[in-house]
């Protein structure tokens, strides 16, 4: 008798965990892309293979992350569920020109991109699978052609200082909403545009405004835009932004 009690409350105890995870996974609120300017990674502990010829003189996709409205967030929600490499066979070029792996040592990119499905994507998997969830992020960047935005109002990767408000603004014009900006130091102390965060809903199909913003901000109000490649080989064009 005392086994089988025990027994129904191990499968009990089971049933719980088990629907906790699955409420884990299906109950996020929205998204956060975020793009990210290799430029300001290399000032990073890990960013020393940031260079010209190598990266894409252009904003890459750190990622796409589920988030809660009260500014937490799930991660690892499904162990059961790792990346897959062949879940990105048809799209791993795309994804090598506009997800790249910008810390060391550079590789082909199915770590990094195995990280960010097996922390992240797994907690989205309710409504993304593993190949829907890296197709959005590709189509959204589609979407947010960051650099493009950036220049068309004068503000390019050329050494220069910007405030955070004409940055915000030329993004915000451009898909009615805000971002967020986070900046990193570069060697001289300066705040350097380093990501740039852009809320979207659950379905990861289009931007909203952020239920709540990241932790974190510039530490001034005058923000550096590093150099990367050649400002006069800028791409700006939608065939060269295309994914």
């Amino acid at each position: 008798m005392k086994s089988s009690v025990i027994l129904l409350l191990l499968v009990e105890i089971f049933l719980v965990q088990h629907v906790a995870v699955l409420s884990v996974q299906q109950d996020f609120d929205f998204f956060y892309f975020v793009q990210q300017w290799p430029g300001s990674h290399q000032d990073t502990v890990q960013g020393c293979s940031s260079k010209p010829g190598k990266i894409k003189s252009d904003f890459g996709i750190h990622g796409l992350w589920p988030n809660y409205v009260d500014g937490t967030y799930p991660t690892y929600c499904d162990f059961e569920n790792p990346f897959n490499p062949t879940s990105i066979s048809d799209i791993e070029k795309k994804l090598q020109k506009n997800w790249p792996v910008i810390d060391c040592p550079n590789n082909d990119g199915l770590k990094f991109w195995g990280h960010e499905w097996d922390k992240h994507g797994t907690c989205s998997e309710s409504i993304l699978d593993q190949e829907e969830y890296f197709e959005k992020a590709l189509k959204l960047k589609k979407k947010i052609k960051l650099l493009h935005i950036l220049h068309k109002e004068g503000i390019k990767p050329d050494g220069g200082f910007y405030s955070s408000y004409q940055i915000k603004k030329a993004i915000e014009d451009e898909i009615e909403v805000t971002p967020f900006i986070s900046c990193n130091d570069d060697e001289s102390g300066n705040s350097q545009l380093y990501k740039v965060y852009v809320c979207v809903d659950k379905y990861a199909k289009k931007f909203i405004h952020c239920p709540v913003l990241p932790k974190g901000s510039c530490s001034s109000s005058k923000i550096y835009f590093p150099r990367f490649g050649h400002i006069d080989t800028v791409e700006t064009g939608d065939d060269a932004l295309d994914v």
